[in-house]
């Protein structure tokens, strides 16, 4: 949090907290599965494929949550007999919000990841998705790159997230070969009444259909697992926006989640640091 402790706090327990767990609630329901939450379900998977092929070099792998179980305390203990231990938060593009709140919880000795927004095998990973999803199901005209939100005033005050968002953008259009009008960069996810990062994800999506395109495809490159904001925030809310504006064709690519491009890129990312 970017405001002093007295402001937040009375917000925290007189406002958020006496209204977002019953809308959470809701929104979870709509997207959870036989097996627990997606994004938990996902991180886990991707846990245990990349201990499986990085077994072979003698390196093990646990997973945390930044914000449930396991703790990354509970994910740290699992490792404390190794040498070396390197963090690899899965945020793409770092944030004092996101990446920074996990240094704020280990020793600053250990090695940890910030940021990997532009790494070759990340974009690469990225780039057969797409490349998949329009092989089985063709091309729309224009692809929409949604990220999440941040408030503009944490930009305004040095944070890299917005920048490192467009570069990740940028580069992997130049992958995927698209001329700049055939991509938007938009970001999603608005908390509170302070101005975010724009343009907005929804109202890009209806001003689009308003202008008469019939189809877009969506895709979230700052998120590597199906979660609430992919699956519900984009593949159901934005989707009856869009429709409900006059699109006729809406395609919510997934996640990377455990696809063999990214476990593979994972690996890279591990053996790449600096």
């Amino acid at each position: 949090m970017q405001l002093p402790r007295w402001l937040w706090l009375p917000i925290l327990h007189g406002i958020i907290l006496r209204r977002r767990p019953a809308q959470s609630a809701a929104k979870y329901a709509a997207i959870w599965t036989p097996e627990g939450s997606p994004l938990a379900v996902h991180t886990r998977r991707q846990a245990l494929l990349l201990g499986k092929l990085l077994a072979e070099r003698s390196v093990r792998v646990a997973y945390a949550m930044r914000y449930g179980e396991p703790s990354i305390g509970a994910g740290l203990a699992q490792l404390k007999d190794c040498s070396q231990i390197t963090l690899v938060p899965l945020y793409p593009q770092y944030s004092r919000s996101t990446t920074e709140s996990i240094r704020d919880l280990i020793d600053r000795k250990l090695r940890m990841i910030e940021s990997f927004h532009d790494h070759p095998a990340y974009i690469a990973a990225l780039a057969a998705l797409v490349q998949r999803h329009w092989a089985a199901h063709g091309k729309g005209a224009t692809l929409v790159m949604s990220f999440h939100g941040l408030p503009q005033r944490a930009v305004d005050q040095g944070d890299p997230y917005q920048a490192q968002c467009v570069a990740t953008a940028k580069i992997l259009a130049g992958v995927l070969r698209l001329a700049p009008a055939a991509y938007l960069v938009t970001f999603q996810s608005r908390f509170g009444a302070a101005q975010w990062l724009q343009p907005y994800t929804e109202p890009t999506l209806v001003q689009l259909a308003g202008q008469g395109a019939a189809r877009v495809d969506v895709v979230c490159p700052g998120f590597v697992s199906d979660c609430l904001e992919t699956l519900e925030e984009i593949d159901i809310e934005a989707r009856r926006a869009f429709l409900g504006a006059g699109g006729r064709e809406f395609h919510a690519l997934p996640c990377l989640n455990e696809s063999p491009e990214w476990i593979a890129a994972l690996a890279k990312i591990v053996e790449t640091a600096p």
